[in-house]
């Protein structure tokens, strides 16, 4: 009988220091949230760097419009497959956000 009791204590003992575990675990998490480097952040990021990309290729188009010779044809064309490689896969991203969103919105509590 001693037995059981010795091993429910461990038993509630491992799960006391779980939950300690889980919430040193979300510390860190929290604590880099606020200190912007969480997914809102790196999101908030990586749309900048794409419209950063899509501005760059813009102002590159209309130097060659212009006939601006230190601006080359390559590289325009290659800042404008940058800008659309970027922007397809933040719509990839946006298309699987919303999903996602509507997945967690129809379950059933």
């Amino acid at each position: 009988m001693d037995l059981r009791i010795q091993n429910t204590q461990s038993a509630l003992s491992a799960l006391r220091g779980t939950t300690d575990a889980a919430a040193r675990l979300t510390k860190p998490l929290q604590s880099a949230e606020a200190e912007g480097h969480g997914f809102g952040s790196a999101l908030e990021n990586a749309l900048r760097s794409v419209s950063a990309a899509q501005n760059h290729s813009s102002h590159l188009q209309r130097e060659v419009q212009l006939e601006n010779p230190a601006v080359s044809l390559e590289e325009t064309m290659v800042a404008m497959q940058k800008a659309q490689i970027g922007f397809q896969a933040t719509l990839h991203v946006r298309n699987r956000l919303v999903q996602a969103y509507t997945d967690v919105m129809n379950m059933q509590v």
